[in-house]
């Protein structure tokens, strides 16, 4: 089923209300609390989905709900709603504006439509499926790249990678090291994806997401003309494992995915 601007809409909805929730609290945490996995959360994390899923239990009770914070509410309608209230919460603690809130709508494990939110740069990446991307309304398109060796690579942080995912991401790394380019980009989160559909950025590459850090991000990637896949170039759904690509430009896909095969010019099968 398309998605509905009445979706859209709702969406829209979900963005403000987490933005809301969370722009009281930016550069103003006195404490921050570390979840069992020793990752951080913050009351503003909190507040953001509570409000979501507020909303999306009074306008879509039947659908399901999948939420950082909170975990996953079952539905009735074969769609779930994505929600990740800050994503780079390392980001907001530390004041830099390039967090933010993930809202995604999926079908049948497949996104449809995709939300990356600014609240403090007041800045709203919204893709949906068989649409343009906007931002803040204005349609934009990601980048188109001649060769791999001169694209721009960014990933959060080389600390997210086990050891054998680094090995092959130096290898992507080495793949992108022509035109002088002093190396990645690090830092970002969401907020890389955002600049690629924008434009600015040719290639996000990183591992071990779950499915709230890249289901929306789906939809704003291919609606700007990229492309989004898991590192054997497979289309992300909610079953896949996590290891994710945005590539601005579709032609340097194989490329992008060659490199990460081969570790000491071996193919990894």
């Amino acid at each position: 089923m398309p998605v509905s601007q009445r979706d859209i809409d709702l969406a829209h909805r979900l963005a403000e209300a987490a933005g809301a929730a969370i722009r009281p609290w930016f550069r103003r945490l006195d404490t921050v609390e570390l979840k069992a996995d020793q990752s951080p959360v913050t009351v503003a994390d909190r507040e953001a989905e509570a409000c979501m899923r507020r909303l999306l239990d009074a306008e879509v009770p039947g659908d399901g709900v999948v939420g950082e914070e909170y975990g996953t509410k079952p539905g009735v309608t074969g769609r779930q709603w994505v929600l990740d209230p800050i994503d780079g919460t390392h980001s907001f603690t530390a004041g830099r504006a390039i967090f933010g809130t993930l809202i995604a709508l999926m079908e049948d494990g497949w996104p449809m439509l995709g939300v990356i939110d600014q609240p403090v740069q007041r800045e709203r990446w919204v893709g949906v499926a068989g649409r343009a991307t906007t931002l803040n309304g204005a349609a934009v398109h990601a980048r188109p790249c001649a060769e791999l060796a001169r694209a721009a690579l960014a990933t959060s942080s080389p600390h997210y990678f086990s050891d054998g995912a680094a090995e092959r991401y130096l290898r992507l790394v080495a793949a992108t090291a022509g035109a002088g380019r002093a190396g990645p980009l690090y830092g970002g989160d969401c907020y890389n994806y955002a600049l690629l559909a924008s434009g600015h950025l040719d290639l996000v590459c990183e591992s071990g997401l779950k499915l709230h850090d890249f289901a929306a991000l789906v939809p704003v990637v291919e609606g700007a003309g990229g492309r989004m896949c898991d590192w054997a170039g497979e289309p992300l759904t909610a079953a896949s494992a996590g290891d994710v690509l945005a590539v601005g430009d579709p032609a340097r896909v194989d490329e992008v995915v060659e490199a990460l095969a081969r570790v000491g010019g071996a193919e990894v099968r």
